[in-house]
């Protein structure tokens, strides 16, 4: 694990696989830097020097307050600029990750060509984000209720039958998912907001080549988002790879990604 400072003083923990030009993965919700451990293998063995970080708020890194999108984005940037060895830099965001990394592209952070895996924008045919959602959600971290934020994120935003999650609460993981519940409003307001709109004017800013991912196991709502987003970016394409739901294997995705970020 390697540390930098954030332009607020916040300790970003992040790290380092391989040699080469500079991979960033930009993780979604109840993701840390750990999550992403063998995409950063995979994108190594391609050639290139891949880096997983905890955003604030998870992990090693440190979340000091009060909380804003703008902060992320610099906390990307002092993560770019410690890890760069040199040359073109490329970045993937997994999920509301991937909306951070459009709203970090949109201010100029520096990433040559960025990729992006099934952002939860919601169009047409996707299921409606719950009422008042990021008030929901403040109001379970204000009473410090982690236990129940998990559930309701389960329940009302993943869509997993109450039944599934009281078994899933029997889960070594359930903890793990508890103690990183409170960043799940930032993932919200990354994504915007209560409604998890579809940001057509911010991706039509994008001045980088992206490639939007999207899994054959995922739900068919998702996918749409996806082509809808290669087809928002001014340079955006879309592709659809052998997976599972909201997810890539790294064996599927990582080629994809280092045949993408070769082209330039």
């Amino acid at each position: 694990m390697e540390r930098t400072t954030s332009a607020d003083g916040t300790a970003i923990a992040y790290d380092v696989t391989g040699e080469g030009p500079l991979v960033v993965v930009v993780g979604g919700a109840f993701n840390e830097r750990a999550t992403w451990t063998d995409l950063a293998e995979a994108l190594a063995a391609e050639g290139f020097t891949a880096v997983s970080y905890d955003r604030r708020g998870r992990g090693a890194s440190g979340d000091t307050e009060p909380y804003a999108v703008e902060r992320e984005i610099e906390d990307l940037a002092a993560v770019i600029a410690a890890a760069d060895p040199g040359g073109p830099v490329y970045a993937h965001g997994v999920s509301s990750g991937g909306a951070l990394l459009f709203r970090a592209l949109a201010a100029g952070v520096g990433v040559a060509r960025a990729s992006v895996l099934e952002v939860p924008y919601r169009i047409d045919g996707a299921p409606p984000a719950p009422d008042r959602y990021i008030e929901t959600l403040t109001s379970y971290v204000e009473a410090d209720d982690r236990d129940g934020l998990v559930e309701y994120f389960q329940t009302r935003v993943v869509g997993l039958p109450p039944h599934l999650v009281e078994q899933f609460k029997q889960d070594p993981m359930w903890p793990k998912l508890a103690a990183l519940a409170p960043t799940l409003v930032h993932d919200g307001h990354v994504l915007g907001g209560n409604d998890h709109s579809f940001p057509a004017e911010l991706l039509a800013s994008i001045r980088v080549p992206v490639l939007a991912v999207t899994s054959t196991g995922t739900m068919s709502w998702m996918g749409g988002t996806s082509e809808a987003v290669a087809a928002a970016v001014p340079d955006g394409r879309a592709v659809r790879l052998e997976g599972g739901f909201h997810q890539v294997p790294p064996p599927a995705l990582a080629p994809a990604l280092a045949a993408f970020y070769r082209e330039g």
